[in-house]
């Protein structure tokens, strides 16, 4: 498996500084927050982003993904959300990402048949787009639809190669599903996975990998039994939690803490 970072840990943290965060802490990748805070979201020009792909390719570190925000299984309209989902993917086209993240964010007064379906119908017509530049749209282990159980409702729906999931290991955790049930739902449809770690279930300020009680362990001892080799990528939610340490000084141990995992699990 190869190894990632996403820049939620490091706000607003110039491009070439975040490739030399990966470059010197021995991360294969990185995946970018696509949110106007950030050096790269989809309201920068050519230029911008071709300076961004140019700056990743010189040091041999990918650029994973694109997590963007937009909730698929909201309500309203179809039209601005579809609009948003391609958005995010002509840039990850254009910086060289192999995936975007989307949320469900489905309402609590829509019924769970309308938004598994709302959120498909708007998928489906977005994946052909997705096709055509070669970028894979994934749905997060997220808010509404949590765990892969809730994903797979929504992904069976779709059933297009373009649509996947992101497991993120706290939420499907928090949802009560455990990491042997998450991916044998998974699995068919699995782009990668957001790794992280919390104090408790009440108190999710990140924490550095290994310190917390996230079944981190067991999920990477599942994705090797079943020959899974993909990316595990730290999702350090810095940004949501300003007294949380600083990811950079976190960096070199958190590696050498998936590192040993992996050699465990072989």
């Amino acid at each position: 498996m190869k190894l990632a970072f996403s820049t939620l840990g490091v706000p607003g943290l110039p491009i070439p500084d975040v490739v030399r965060l990966a470059a010197a802490h021995g991360y294969h990748g990185v995946e970018l927050r696509a949110h106007p805070e950030e050096p790269v979201h989809p309201g920068i020009g050519a230029a911008e982003r071709a300076a961004a792909a140019a700056a990743f390719k010189a040091a041999g570190i990918e650029v994973l993904g694109l997590a963007g925000y937009a909730r698929v299984a909201a309500p309203g309209d179809d039209e601005p959300v579809i609009d948003e989902i391609r958005r995010l993917l002509d840039l990850a086209h254009d910086v060289g990402a192999p995936f975007v993240r989307v949320f469900p964010g489905a309402d609590t007064d829509q019924s769970p048949e309308e938004a598994d379906a709302t959120a498909a119908r708007r998928l489906g017509t977005a994946a052909e787009y997705a096709a055509d530049l070669g970028v894979r749209i994934l749905l997060e282990t997220h808010d509404s639809h949590r765990t892969g159980a809730d994903a797979i409702r929504i992904l069976g729906l779709v059933g297009h190669h373009q649509v996947g999931s992101l497991w993120d290991v706290m939420h499907t955790w928090l949802g009560g599903e455990q990491p042997s049930s998450t991916f044998a739902a998974l699995s068919p449809y699995l782009g990668y996975v957001q790794v992280k770690d919390v104090a408790s279930a009440e108190d999710t300020t990140p924490l550095p990998l290994g310190a917390g009680v996230l079944p981190l362990a067991e999920c990477v001892e599942v994705l090797s039994r079943h020959g899974w080799d993909g990316w595990l990528c730290w999702e350090y939610e810095k940004r949501w939690y300003e007294s949380a340490a600083p990811l950079p000084e976190l960096l070199g141990a958190g590696r050498e803490h998936l590192a040993r995992l992996l050699n465990e699990s072989a």
